[in-house]
């Protein structure tokens, strides 16, 4: 949802819930200065029934009121637009306040924080220590990319983005239409699924991998939104997680931790140099680039072919 959009259904909330007699559409145009802003009657009137019909949606109960004077009038009932008592007990509570505290390196501390607040207004007891109810467990999601924000926003609002974004074996980014559908966290990565529109197919993009800023780019999706998306078993599928064959490679010694956790057989080789047998699936060749010189694959020969036709295609660039 648009900020100015947001802001002018708060305004109008407010007004509807802060008034003790029903307010006619002329009375709030004037309170408002979006409102006052619409241009022509006509204008107000189709921004004004909207702005009404989404907050009904929204779940505010609005009544229609006949004035006195023959004017229609308008108001939002505190009685009728009031949560019941919440009531915890402490192991709902403490799961709360867990979820509350995950986000510690976003810019979303600060909405978790006053989140946790409402809790404790609403139940959570000061005595329930959510880290003591549940062994000292500690939680973190880590998001370092610039792009969490703007893209966790866009898929909740359903909002078309453009990125640039820098496949493994291409050395300059490329440009990418997206209808972004979810963002996933696998072995500390975040991923974004969603439909590619320049390719017309669902993809998923690594945000490590997002270069610049994420635009967003006008409303509305063209392509379905599947019921479930499904970004871990996509991820897998690069890494070879699903394969049920073998490649022997060559890795670096300490280097390549993510292979190394993968291998079904380490052997040192000497020399600074270990030898690591792993599965085999497809895109294997693309994650294996990343490691660059740390890498050299033995076997199969067309997983070493694909390896080092990326590298040049790297190095070309």
């Amino acid at each position: 949802m648009a900020i100015a959009k947001a802001e002018r259904l708060m305004n109008l909330a407010l007004c509807l819930l802060g008034t003790r007699r029903p307010l006619s559409k002329r009375e709030l145009r004037e309170s408002i200065e979006a409102y006052l802003e619409a241009g022509t009657d006509d204008s107000f009137n189709r921004m004004f029934e909207r702005d009404k019909d989404d907050l009904r949606e929204l779940g505010l109960v609005i009544a229609t009121v006949e004035g006195l004077d023959g004017e229609v009038g308008y108001l939002a009932r505190r009685d009728s637009n009031r949560l019941p008592p919440i009531t915890l007990d402490a192991e709902e509570a403490a799961a709360l306040g867990l979820a509350a505290k995950v986000w510690q390196q976003a810019r979303l501390a600060g909405a978790a924080s006053g989140a946790l607040q409402k809790l404790r207004a609403a139940g959570l007891p000061e005595d329930v220590d959510p880290y003591e109810a549940h062994g000292a467990l500690e939680p973190r999601i880590p998001v370092h990319e610039a792009a969490f924000e703007p893209l966790m926003l866009a898929c909740r609002d359903r909002r078309p983005v453009v990125f640039d974004y820098r496949k493994a074996n291409a050395a300059h980014p490329e440009t990418r239409h997206v209808e972004p559908w979810a963002l996933e966290c696998w072995r500390g990565h975040w991923y974004l699924a969603g439909f590619d529109r320049d390719r017309g197919a669902e993809r998923v993009f690594r945000l490590s991998r997002i270069t610049g800023r994420v635009r967003s780019r006008g409303t509305g999706f063209t392509a379905p939104v599947p019921d479930v998306v499904t970004v871990r078993e996509t991820v897998a599928s690069w890494a070879g997680e699903s394969a049920d064959r073998s490649a022997l490679i060559r890795l670096r010694a300490g280097a390549g931790y993510p292979l190394r956790a993968r291998a079904s057989s380490v052997r040192e080789l000497g020399d600074g140099w270990d030898e690591l047998e792993i599965p085999y699936g497809h895109g294997l060749d693309a994650w294996l680039v990343e490691f660059g010189p740390d890498v050299v694959v033995l076997e199969p020969a067309e997983l070493r072919a694909d390896v080092v036709d990326r590298l040049r295609a790297v190095a070309k660039g």
